[in-house]
């Protein structure tokens, strides 16, 4: 299966700008919007909702929902309601969200992996259509089910950095998330654990023009203050399209099938590096 190239819509970006960004992304022929939902600054469902809105052909994904954040009933009525609208284009994803950010609104739980475990059974079996009573360590339901519950069955990813969150979605989800600033060998531990034909997606910083790697360089030391980039490889690039297509084509080999571009927080020309991307770096990938 060919490489599934995407764009993130990432926080920086202001609110006003999803839906434009959702149109460049269409007509740059590329497969996937992704969409992020963090704390105090933009909704995943509700930017699902406008770029799916936006556009008639790509698929609007959210990656991620932090589950401590969303009461899943909650999220099953609004994916729900976003699936029966606009069917067939709509990819969900959760996780457990930084926690440090959930401990800010009283919402940290002491084992996230057991919370994760109970959310994504009790949503998984809302969105199917049953009738799910639960009485867990977290998840509360006493006989709920959806009114108008998806026709078909919605992709429910699962967002996991270490080795057990990342079991848990190859044996839950339909596919895995991984974070944006990982090294290659992080990829490859993640795709043996995946070790499946479901899908397993990660965010790739890229940049390209005179300034890009420095660019890129500067965004990967903001997450990862530690980090050795000239020294260690990272599913992060800044070059021009065959340098950009390089990693990406690396990556499929090791088990990614889905790429979203993230551009820098600096990025001076958002619709020109997604124009790019469809224009110049999608047809060299393999």
């Amino acid at each position: 299966m060919p490489l599934r190239l995407g764009f993130a819509f990432t926080p920086p970006m202001p609110p006003e700008r999803i839906r434009p960004v959702a149109r460049a992304v269409e007509a740059a022929g590329l497969d996937e919007l992704w969409v992020w939902e963090d704390l105090f600054t933009e909704s995943g469902i509700a930017t699902a909702a406008l770029a799916l809105g936006a556009t008639e052909r790509i698929s609007v994904a959210i990656g991620l929902m932090p589950v401590p954040l969303r009461n899943v009933a909650l999220t099953a009525m609004e994916l729900a309601t976003l699936e029966r609208a606009i069917p067939d284009r709509l990819i969900a994803g959760i996780g457990h969200g930084v926690l440090p950010w959930m401990a800010q609104v009283g919402a940290r739980v002491a084992s996230p992996v057991n919370l994760l475990r109970e959310y994504a059974e009790a949503l998984r079996g809302l969105l199917d259509g049953e009738t799910v009573t639960v009485d867990g360590r977290y998840i509360h339901l006493e006989g709920a089910a959806l009114g108008w519950p998806p026709l078909r069955r919605l992709p429910l990813m699962i967002g996991g950095g270490g080795p057990v969150t990342q079991r848990l979605a190859v044996e839950l989800g339909d596919g895995l998330l991984l974070a944006n600033t990982l090294t290659l060998d992080e990829v490859v531990t993640a795709a043996a654990i995946q070790n499946s034909a479901a899908p397993l997606v990660i965010t790739v910083i890229a940049a390209t023009g005179d300034t890009a790697a420095e660019r890129v360089e500067a965004d990967l030391l903001s997450w990862r203050p530690d980090a050795t980039p000239d020294t260690t490889r990272f599913a992060a690039i800044g070059g021009d399209a065959a340098a950009i297509a390089a990693l990406l084509n690396e990556l499929a080999e090791l088990g990614v099938t889905n790429v979203a571009i993230e551009a820098t927080r600096d990025e001076p020309d958002v619709d020109g590096l997604i124009a790019f991307l469809g224009r110049e770096v999608a047809p060299l990938l393999r």
